[in-house]
């Protein structure tokens, strides 16, 4: 009776929590769907949410670019193959070189959970591919409450953030603020920003004069050697109000200011990343027979990024810039009611989305355009029915997209895209511990305008004659909960069509349509051994491949496919007041890679991470960790060309990971 308490206890905490109370609300999440939970209370080393998903999720890789503000892949997918929101509404970033993801502009403070929808199975978001990565941030309460955070971390990281909610029946509201600085890390062989950068050239240099000064000018000037990583603030502010009993109007705004961004293995660093989501939501309850809830939101974001070269050699004998501005519109109205056994939502979703960039070089002089004012503009049609009968679920969805690609320059052709997507999934439940499902789905996204209509020195890099890309993908799975443990695994097959490659062969138009076909599976499970003691695991593997080489080049391997990668833990926990971890986060070499753009052999890697937690007077708690034990120095990213890495013309520049890392947080909590 005892282990099947601590088995919920676990089941609450796990990584694929089926049905989980988060905060002011709760999660009923599909079956092949991933709840990341508690993120404000337990990710609080650092600001970075792609670093705290890697750690957490099986089916979540990190794309190192910086101290922060680091990219996912999911399954196999990154960029706009996932698709992010916040709170609902879709942010993107400003930096074609993926600076600034969307996933970088919350904190993870600020966020209560996050879920993963993986593969075709979102209807209601645009351009939800392969996953759909919903981040949702904290709630506001009636009661009056908050906590205070001081942390501290190696390589003088420091951060301070403060939360406070409250308010009564009838209004709500709750607001969050946070600073934070951190120096260069150092790998696991004390090597520092500055210095992996110099150990690189060092490698690299070949007598040519012409090629050596060119690489010697990708080091930090100086003055900047020992400068900071980043800098970076942040504020949440949010009020819910019930106008009547079935009436609630919710605002929010979030801010985060971010300054001097070092990017070591990018010939440029952001001067600054500015971001605002400004996001408002008017929710109906019980209308009538054909509205249960009517909701209706309207959301802005925008991003502020120039990137130079200012720190680094090169400035000195040509200074450049690449300043750029996006910003999104949206609306989506979504109605939801019941029919018999029939749980039907239909609704219309609505986003205009600008992208501008240009070069300027030496006082600020004008040298040319990157993204040429791009708009994209999409509206949809969607509908959702979940069916309930006996022992089986069924979920359908269908989605009709009509999107134009509109670039700000006359001699650029403009793009219109219109898809049909759709998907079902089946869920069996075989008795009250175990369930069954299966499904396949259809979906697409349009190019970006970086894939499109990308330029530099005046020659048009992004390929205006791009096609629309779809996956048709297949999935099996199923989940079961025993007396002491829990067991989930999932299989996926997609065939994707029109994938867009960058093809590093090509002088211009460097985006290529070409089919691939990509799949994979995911296995965790939790199993409780005493009253106290509780173990977690996962494993995850994916594989892709081209139907065919691209235009010039001879291999098939699909790019950004990490290797399989395994999580696992045990924990020591004694009721809420005392929690110990110790996880190994590992994965194997990544030696199935697309050598013709770019990509190297990895070595696996296995790293050791420690953090434990006491609560005192149920107020006060400290939380200490070691990440990277025993001081590895290894690499999670590959160098895929779609990014313009630093390169001497061998292999492109890695990133080390951080070697050990200590923290420690203290909170107060009223």
């Amino acid at each position: 009776m005892k282990n099947g308490i601590y088995l919920s206890i676990v089941c609450a905490v796990s990584l694929y929590a089926a049905e989980a109370e988060l905060g002011t609300i709760d999660v009923e999440a599909k079956v092949d769907t991933e709840v990341v939970k508690d993120v404000h209370g337990e990710d609080i080393r650092s600001a970075d949410v792609a670093d705290a998903l890697m750690k957490q999720s099986p089916s979540v890789t990190l794309v190192r670019r910086s101290g922060i503000a680091n990219d996912i892949i999911v399954r196999g997918q990154k960029k706009d193959n996932i698709n992010v929101t916040i709170d609902g509404a879709k942010i993107y970033g400003a930096c074609p070189n993926r600076m600034d993801p969307p996933i970088s502009h919350v904190l993870a403070n600020n966020i209560d959970y996050i879920t993963i929808d993986d593969g075709p199975y979102d209807v209601e978001n645009f351009g939800a591919l392969s996953a759909n990565v919903d981040v949702e941030t904290l709630k506001p309460t009636k009661e009056f409450h908050g906590d205070v955070n001081l942390n501290f971390g190696s390589w003088d990281y420091k951060k301070a953030s403060a939360m406070v909610s409250g308010g009564t029946d009838r209004i709500r509201f709750l607001l969050s603020a946070s600073a934070e600085r951190g120096g260069q890390y150092e790998d696991g062989e004390g090597n520092d920003f500055a210095q992996q950068i110099d150990n690189y050239i060092a490698d690299n240099l070949n007598g040519d004069p012409v090629h050596d000064k060119k690489l010697k000018a990708q080091a930090f000037l100086p003055q900047y050697r020992d400068m900071d990583a980043f800098t970076k603030k942040t504020v949440l502010a949010k009020v819910f109000w019930d106008i009547t009993d079935n009436q609630q109007l919710q605002l929010s705004y979030t801010g985060n200011r971010s300054d001097d961004v070092l990017y070591p293995t990018t010939p440029m660093d952001a001067l600054y990343d500015d971001s605002n989501i400004y996001n408002a939501k008017y929710t109906l309850k019980d209308l009538g027979r054909y509205s249960k809830v009517l909701d209706i939101q309207l959301y802005k974001s925008d991003v502020d990024h120039p990137m130079s070269n200012i720190y680094r050699k090169a400035s000195k004998m040509m200074p450049m810039k690449n300043w750029l501005t996006t910003d999104t519109q949206g609306a989506r109205i979504k109605n939801e009611f019941d029919l018999d056994n029939h749980e039907l939502t239909v609704g219309l979703d609505y986003s205009l989305r600008n992208w501008d960039g240009a070069y300027y070089g030496k006082n600020d002089m004008y040298k040319g355009v990157s993204i040429p004012d791009v708009d994209t503009e999409n509206i949809a049609f969607f509908a959702k029915d979940k069916i309930h009968f006996d022992k089986f679920e069924v979920d359908l969805g269908l989605r009709y997209d009509d999107t134009s690609v509109e670039p700000g320059l006359g001699n650029l052709p403009s793009n219109d895209y219109n898809a049909l997507n759709g998907n079902i999934l089946l869920t069996y439940l075989v008795d009250e511990n175990t369930k069954l499902y299966g499904g396949v789905g259809h979906s697409s996204r349009v190019p970006d305008g970086r894939e499109l209509y990308f330029q530099k020195a005046g020659k048009v890099l992004g390929t205006p004659t791009l096609d629309l890309v779809t996956n048709t993908e297949f999935d099996i799975g199923a989940e079961t909960q025993f007396e002491d443990a829990t067991l989930k695994a999932k299989f996926f097959y997609s065939d994707l069509g029109d994938f867009i490659f960058y093809n590093a062969n090509k002088m211009i138009n460097r985006f290529e349509n070409m089919d691939a076909t990509l799949y994979g599976f995911e296995v965790s499970g939790t199993y409780v051994m005493t009253e106290t003691i509780y173990l977690d695991g996962a494993v995850s593997y994916q594989r892709g491949e081209k139907d065919y080489p691209l235009s010039g080049q001879s291999g098939t391997n699909m790019p950004e496919i990490p290797p399989m990668k395994l999580i696992a833990g045990i924990n020591f926990e004694e009721t809420d007041n005392y929690l110990l971890r110790a996880e190994v986060v590992a994965a194997s070499a990544w030696d199935e890679y697309d050598t013709d753009n770019g990509e190297q052999y990895l070595s696996g890697y296995g790293v050791v991470n420690l953090k434990g937690s006491k609560t005192f007077a149920d107020h006060f708690e400290v939380t200490v960790g070691i990440d990277n034990l025993f001081d590895k120095t290894y690499a999670v990213s590959n160098t895929y060309e779609d990014l313009t890495l630093i390169s001497g013309g061998g292999e492109v520049m890695l990133m080390n990971e951080p070697g050990r890392y200590v923290y420690t947080n203290l909170r107060y909590k009223f």
